[in-house]
């Protein structure tokens, strides 16, 4: 009995055993699957929340609207209007709109009042017609009437002012004496091709009580505004003037009177006058003197005598081509062709800025040599460019 009760003894204990085991299993189980759902599922979690959140919606965000808002605008706001802005206005100031050949007009009038220049040019620009002005003070000669056959080229009515103006006149200077010739030049400027003359009196421009003036200051300080004080007031002021009664497209000017041209210019700019001012070049005589109405008055020997001006400037020329800069050196080949001529006189030669007019000690890269001489009772007035030519529409 005894061993057969310590037998069932043992055969209960190792029955009870295998539950101990199947209770420890689970506690195994347990502990493998905590490690596999805590760790692994929270790495992978992690790592793609983070690429997905962050790289996802900024390719979204930045580079798709940022091509929008960016190339198609700025396409249309800066191309499209700076072509219209700059390109077409250009273009219609340089384009020839006449090309037949110059043929007298039978329409060509012969205006002597304000009144009836501003009907006439209203009449103009109802049809749209561009409208060049060609200033001067009457006696023409080729240098004028290549003004007036470019003004026909470049535009649709041409006006011709003729009238020798007292303003520009200084007190012992030569207005009585000043050629004019009103029938010679109606018939001169009709062939050219003008359309019209404006030839009014002096009462007409300057009536009762006139007492206004255009002053262009500091390019008129020197050279023939130092010699001639009140010329290029009085110059400023008649082309003002007819600007207001015109009221041109485009004007034109010989560039032989070269600082009144940069006046001009200058006037033009600072009161901000709608005209384009073109300057012409220097017409010349078959021994190289620049056409001038007071031409006329010197006899054979004085008129080979200033013929000395431009055979000096055209030295002063050739010597800047080769290589020579100082400006004193190249007025001095000038000075010297005028000082071999007795009775010349000398009123200045001048190497200057072409559009400050300012005397320069070096020509750098562009300048512009000025000459006055007096020949007699005559004034004459002459220069030359150096460097490169520039636009003559400006």
């Amino acid at each position: 009995m005894t061993r057969i009760a310590v037998w069932g003894f043992l055969m209960a204990k190792a029955k009870k055993t295998p539950k101990k085991r199947v209770k420890t299993g689970p506690k195994k189980a347990s502990k493998k699957p905590v490690k596999k759902v805590a760790k692994k599922p929270a790495k992978k979690a992690t790592k793609k929340q983070a690429k997905k959140a962050t790289r996802k919606p900024a390719k979204k965000a930045t580079r798709k609207p940022a091509k929008k808002a960016t190339k198609k605008p700025a396409k249309k706001a800066t191309k499209k209007p700076a072509k219209k802005a700059t390109k077409k206005p250009a273009k219609k100031k340089l384009k020839s709109v006449r090309v037949q050949p110059i043929k007298p007009k039978a329409t060509f009038k012969l205006l002597r009042r304000v009144a009836d220049v501003k009907k006439y040019v209203e009449e103009a620009k109802k049809k749209r017609k561009r409208i060049a002005l060609v200033p001067t003070m009457g006696a023409l000669h080729e240098g004028h009437l290549s003004l007036i056959r470019e003004a026909h080229r470049l535009a649709h009515v041409v006006l011709v002012s003729v009238f020798v103006n007292p303003t520009q006149f200084g007190p012992d200077e030569d207005l009585d004496r000043y050629p004019r010739d009103l029938a010679g030049d109606r018939r001169k400027i009709r062939a050219s091709g003008a359309d019209a003359i404006f030839a009014p009196d002096a009462g007409e421009m300057y009536p009762d009580g006139f007492q206004t003036a255009v002053d262009v200051m500091d390019v008129t300080r020197d050279y023939c505004g130092a010699s001639r004080p009140s010329h290029f007031r009085g110059a400023a002021t008649v082309v003002a003037k007819l600007f207001n009664i015109v009221r041109p497209d485009i004007a034109l000017f010989g560039q032989k009177d070269y600082q009144q041209l940069v006046t001009i210019r200058r006037m033009v700019r600072d009161l901000n006058q709608d005209v384009d001012i073109i300057g012409m070049p220097t017409v010349r005589e078959e021994d190289g003197l620049a056409m001038s109405s007071r031409n006329t008055h010197l006899s054979p020997a004085q008129r080979l005598q200033a013929t000395s001006m431009f055979r000096g400037l055209r030295k002063a020329k050739r010597l800047f081509e080769s290589g020579e800069r100082d400006a004193a050196e190249l007025a001095a080949v000038v000075l010297d062709l005028l000082r071999e001529e007795r009775d010349l006189e000398i009123d200045y030669v001048a190497v200057v800025d072409p559009d400050r007019m300012e005397r320069i000690p070096e020509v750098e890269r562009d300048g512009i040599v000025l000459a006055a001489v007096r020949v007699g009772d005559v004034r004459l007035i002459d220069n030359i460019r150096l460097g490169p030519t520039k636009s003559r529409r400006r």
